[in-house]
Formats: C-alpha cells, structure tokens, sequence
C-alpha cells in the first residue's frame, strides 16, 4: 500500500510540475523532445565513459581522477555546444562543486531516490525551466565499474584512491555508493 501511494504521488508530482510548461507543447514535441533528451544523455555519456575507461585501462584511478577533474566538464559542454543546449550532471552527493544542484534540481534528485528506494522504475521526465524552455532529466544509476572511485573506501576505493580523491575534490561527497544507487541526474535544457 505504502509503495502504491509513493508511485501515485510521483506520477502527480511529474504531472504537476510538468504541466506548466510542456502542457504548452503538443504530445509529438514532447515526444521529440523526451527522445532528444535521451540521445544527448547518451552521447554525453558514452563520451564520458569512454575516455573515463580509457584512461583506467592505461593507469587505473591514478590516470583517470586527474583525467575527469580536468575533462569531464568541458567534454560536457562540448556537447551542450554542438546539441545547442545546456547540459549538467548534478548530484546531492557530488565531487565536484559545479555538479551541485539548485533547490530545484535538488527536488527531482529527491524525488527520483524515493522511487527507486520504492522498487519504481526511473524514466527520463520532460518539465519546464524557470526560464519556460522544456528542460530533461534523466536519472544516473551507479554501475559496477563506478565503484573504483565511488564506492566504499577499503572495498572497491583503495585507500591510496581515497588519498587521491581526497587531495583532488577536498569536499567530496561522492563515495559510499552501491551498484544500482542513484548517483545523479542529467539535467537538459532545450
């Protein structure tokens, strides 16, 4: 009963605030932009992740932290560049501070961890920007290979990673994750 009632009360809370704006769009240009959504979600990703294994396949997470600190975010905005958007990663539990989300941002995250707690299946929504532009989500589920330097320091992080990360992102909140945990969301704006 309770699990029933937090899936009813997702539904409403992505109709609610969805309403606003994409209630402007026809069902086709919501429809185009939720499948945008996901294309650009996915070339952001596979770029990430592609360096990101790259660079751990030829020095493990000594290579890949300084890697990521210093190219995540402008192989991010690359993107964002060519698909005309802006494009974020965000996160509650970042490690980096440009990755933190606004009060907004942050009820989607919330949001999206109480479904998923609740054995819901996460789906990308479509909403509106505070600006009135349609704005994408889309959760980020935290896989196996994610545990060498967002997992649990002494298990799957080192303690010579944890050194690493520490000295990298000196307010890192980012560990301490379980493969299926939400680590964040993509968030898109059109």
């Amino acid at each position: 009963m309770i699990k029933l009632k937090y899936t009813v009360l997702f539904v409403l809370f992505v109709a609610l605030v969805s309403c606003d704006t994409t209630a402007k769009l026809s069902k086709e240009a919501q429809e185009e932009y939720l499948s945008k959504g996901k294309d650009i979600s996915q070339k952001t990703f596979k770029l990430l992740s592609g360096n990101l294994m790259q660079q751990m396949q030829q020095g493990g997470p000594s290579q890949a932290l300084p890697f990521c600190n210093l190219q995540a975010i402008p192989l991010t905005e690359s993107i964002a560049l060519q698909e005309n958007v802006q494009l974020k990663r965000l996160s509650t539990l970042y490690r980096n501070i440009k990755n933190k989300p606004n009060v907004a941002e942050e009820r989607i995250l919330n949001t999206y961890n109480r479904a998923l707690i609740n054995g819901e299946k996460l789906s990308p929504v479509l909403m509106s920007s505070p600006t009135g532009k349609p704005q994408f989500y889309a959760p980020i589920i935290i896989g196996e290979k994610c545990l060498s330097c967002h997992g649990t320091v002494g298990k799957e992080i080192s303690l010579k990673t944890d050194s690493l990360i520490k000295t990298m992102y000196p307010k890192d909140l980012a560990t301490g994750y379980k493969v299926g945990d939400l680590r964040g969301i993509w968030s898109i704006q059109f």
